[in-house]
């Protein structure tokens, strides 16, 4: 009777469970049995496994063999225990020193031939077993870059079975395929990145020279919605585009993303390990260093939106956009159910999924931006521009978007109708967004000494009894907001969302902390009522 034992990794929604991959083998006649909660593609995995042990020059044993794969009460799904099971099957049978793999952590599918493809979440799967006190794994080779981005671990990337056995039993390792002269993509990347992967799914594109990404200069007028942008990726709060169309308000949502700073190292994990499950993670980059950008259609479903499907849930555009931006275009056109499913995630930076297959907590602490028209003609706003809606039609068009929503959004700006001396240049060119950039940056560097030793990092994320006890505005600053509270204007939760917005103004101009008029900016953007405030602030004052 033979035992071997090898360990792999179970994802359920972006974090890992290591599992332990046993294999039995008894007298008795010749079958492969498979035990321990596997899904249908891992039950097929016996197949699999058989013929990339043959076909790797290894013999398989002929008797009664059983994979248990413990504990068997948690989930598993995939073809990346593939890997796991061969060298469980091998050790069994005494091909490799059972004592080799035992604390040997391996993840990846085998072909029939005995080549090992690449799997999705190779990053949350590798820091599981990290944190599990594991330093040893084997990966394919495609995904071995994306693995060595976790510390103290040692990474072994293989392209076939083959080539392990070799390792393991110290043999002569096989020569590698030579590259394809057609200069074809490589055939084992197939299955890893979803096709149509691009703009609004997740990363955002663009170089880092300064020339390939959307510049905030290329943006017509807008002078007090690009204030509000600056405000907004300075301390991250969410905000509200309305106006009419052909006002730039996609254009503006699609460069926040580029004056955001990059992300740091810890950041980069966590959104690279949501991209990697996912399958979104662009081939060549194992790392996303730039804030993701998630512009979903406003057709999607509550589970393409927040996450879920069949099984184990998965992330959805709140987890993609994770760390970075999620732009909800025509946000009136949305379910409202799906619209009213934010709420969670926008207060807690995470949701919780509740299956049969189990509960799933996904981060999702992001950036919002809604954008809408006034109207459904979008005509509304504009003098002279025959709007022929109906009041109550605009009513109910306008109450798409809850209250509760709403007034979890900290700025409300109306995009105005671009003009004729702004398109044509005559105004003079914005600020470009490496210029918009720096100042956010300087902003959010002033915010972090703040607060640090703290659980929070933007101004957005602090709790208001902490900013009205701990860190509190000026002398007499929150007097008109407080007036305004008492007059119905502001909610509780909206005088919290002004001082924070307040404290984000400060930190632009330079403050040790909010004065009358940066409280009268916070007011303006949380209202959207002009009181003249932000045109007073002007750029980088």
């Amino acid at each position: 009777m033979g035992f071997a034992r090898a360990c792999s990794v179970a994802l359920v929604g972006v974090e890992g469970v290591v599992v332990e991959v046993q294999a039995d083998l008894e007298p008795g006649v010749a079958a492969f049995t498979l035990v321990g909660l596997p899904d249908k593609t891992l039950i097929e995995s016996r197949d699999r496994v058989r013929a990339a042990v043959v076909n790797s020059g290894a013999a398989w044993p002929q008797k009664k063999l059983t994979v248990g794969l413990s504990p068997a009460s948690v989930p598993k799904s995939g073809a990346g225990f593939d890997l796991a099971v061969a060298a469980a099957v091998l050790g069994a049978a005494e091909v490799v020193d059972p004592a080799v793999i035992a604390d040997l952590v391996l993840i990846g599918e085998l072909g029939l031939d005995g080549r090992v493809r690449p799997v999705r979440g190779i990053l949350p799967a590798v820091l599981a077993a990290a944190e599990a006190g594991y330093r040893q794994v084997v990966v394919p080779q495609q995904c071995a870059a994306e693995a060595m981005l976790v510390p103290d671990v040692s990474v072994l990337g293989v392209r076939s079975l083959r080539q392990l056995i070799a390792v393991l039993t110290d043999g002569e390792v096989p020569e590698e395929d030579p590259p394809d002269p057609s200069g074809r993509p490589d055939p084992m990347l197939a299955g890893l990145v979803v096709p149509g992967a691009g703009l609004g799914t997740g990363v955002a594109r663009g170089g880092e020279d300064g020339r390939d990404f959307p510049d905030l200069a290329d943006v017509a007028g807008q002078h007090c919605a690009r204030r509000a942008l600056e405000v907004a990726a300075s301390g991250g709060h969410h905000i509200f585009l309305s106006g009419p169309p052909g006002a730039g308000k996609t254009m503006l949502a699609e460069r926040i993303p580029w004056i955001l700073p990059p992300l740091t190292r810890q950041d980069s994990l966590e959104v690279t390990a949501v991209h990697s499950v996912a399958g979104l993670l662009p081939p060549g980059e194992p790392l996303v260093a730039r804030p993701p950008y998630c512009a979903p259609h406003h057709s999607a479903t509550m589970q393409s939106l927040v996450g879920g499907g069949a099984g184990v849930p998965r992330p959805g555009a709140v987890s993609l956009a994770h760390r970075g931006v999620l732009f909800l275009d025509e946000a009136a056109e949305f379910s409202t159910k799906v619209l009213d499913a934010l709420r969670q995630p926008l207060e807690a930076g995470h949701v919780v999924i509740a299956r049969a297959a189990g509960v799933v907590r996904l981060p999702a602490r992001f950036l919002m931006v809604l954008a809408a028209n006034p109207c459904p003609c979008g005509r509304h706003t504009l003098h002279g521009a025959g709007c022929e809606c109906p009041a109550s039609v605009i009513r109910r068009y306008q109450a798409r978007l809850s209250g509760p929503l709403l007034d979890r959004v900290d700025l409300r700006v109306e995009v105005e109708p671009v003009t004729r001396s702004d398109l044509l240049g005559r105004s003079g060119r914005g600020e470009a967004t490496a210029v918009v950039a720096d100042r956010v940056r300087e902003a959010r560097d002033r915010a972090a000494v703040r607060l640090a030793g703290t659980p929070w990092r933007l101004n957005a994320e602090v709790p208001g009894h902490e900013l009205r006890t701990r860190w509190q505005a000026g002398p007499g600053a929150m007097a008109q907001a407080e007036r305004d509270l008492e007059r119905g204007l502001l909610t509780a939760r909206g005088l919290d969302r002004v001082l924070r917005v307040a404290w984000t103004v400060a930190d632009l101009r330079g403050h040790d902390r909010p004065d009358p008029l940066d409280v009268a900016v916070a007011l303006e953007l949380r209202t959207g009522i002009a009181r003249g405030a932000t045109a007073a602030m002007g750029p980088g004052s």
